[in-house]
């Protein structure tokens, strides 16, 4: 199976001389869950964000190396064209609060300047709606404010406003860590279904949830990539030392 999504040397510094994230090289394969792991301060988040550019609106910040999506360099992209490639799902549900619900899903649109008429804009939010199984939830009460809903909810709003684009990856940082088990529970059961469709990253500190839902598991400490392989194998006989530490609990 050939990689959707190919990391080469990729390196991020928040400063001149000092790398966040150090020479990270891996691949992701299409429809998986990639867990990324590490202790707080690791460069988890940081590395997320290099693959939908988002430190291009910081011009301090510096990304290097190679970001291959679908064998193409996501550099020689527009940054706006890469993010409704790559959406991005973070830690706090985040609706726009002067928007309604029906507004919230079809954001993504309206901030890429993409016009649609009223029939495409009612079957896209439907569609995304029932794709992170809202749909019945709200489909009475659309003209709300994204804030009305329950935080769980919220959060799946906010999956659906990325989905509505249609992207090639679902790029998630700590999507559940706002919120209680069972919308956690609920959010899980979603990413397991949406991975049929879409290739998924999360960010995670929770190891069980890891164990859960991924396929695929990397390790990071320090700005490097330790190990990068199948979930299962890496829990039960990590290749690596300092991942056995971090997985039974010696540092982290």
């Amino acid at each position: 199976m050939e990689p959707i999504l190919q990391l080469k040397e990729v390196s991020v510094s928040y400063a001149p001389g000092t790398k966040a994230v150090k020479d990270v090289t891996t691949d992701i394969f299409p429809n998986t869950i990639t867990a990324i792991m590490g202790p707080s301060g690791c460069g988890k988040s940081t590395l997320l964000r290099a693959i939908n550019r988002m430190h291009d609106l910081y011009p301090n910040i510096k990304t290097t190396g190679e970001i291959l999506l679908k064998g193409e360099n996501i550099f020689n992209f527009d940054p706006m064209e890469v993010r409704r490639m790559a959406g991005m799902v973070f830690q706090q549900p985040n609706p726009f609060p002067t928007m309604s619900i029906y507004e919230n899903v079809l954001a993504g649109y309206k901030l890429n300047g993409i016009k649609l008429d009223k029939k495409e804009k009612e079957e896209i939010v439907e569609q995304s709606l029932i794709g992170v199984a809202l749909w019945d939830e709200v489909k009475d009460v659309m003209s709300k404010r994204g804030s009305f809903l329950s935080g769980g909810q919220q959060q799946r709003l906010c999956i659906a406003r990325t989905l509505a684009l249609k992207p090639e990856i679902l790029l998630m940082d700590e999507p559940t860590s706002a919120l209680d088990p069972i919308s956690t529970n609920k959010i899980e059961e979603l990413l397991l279904e949406l991975k049929n469709q879409f290739t998924i990253i999360i960010v995670t500190h929770n190891m069980s949830q890891a164990a859960r839902i991924s396929d695929n598991s990397m390790f990071m400490y320090l700005g490097e990539l330790i190990e990068h392989g199948n979930t299962t194998q890496m829990f039960t006989k990590p290749k690596n030392k300092r991942t056995e530490e971090y997985l039974t609990g010696v540092f982290g």
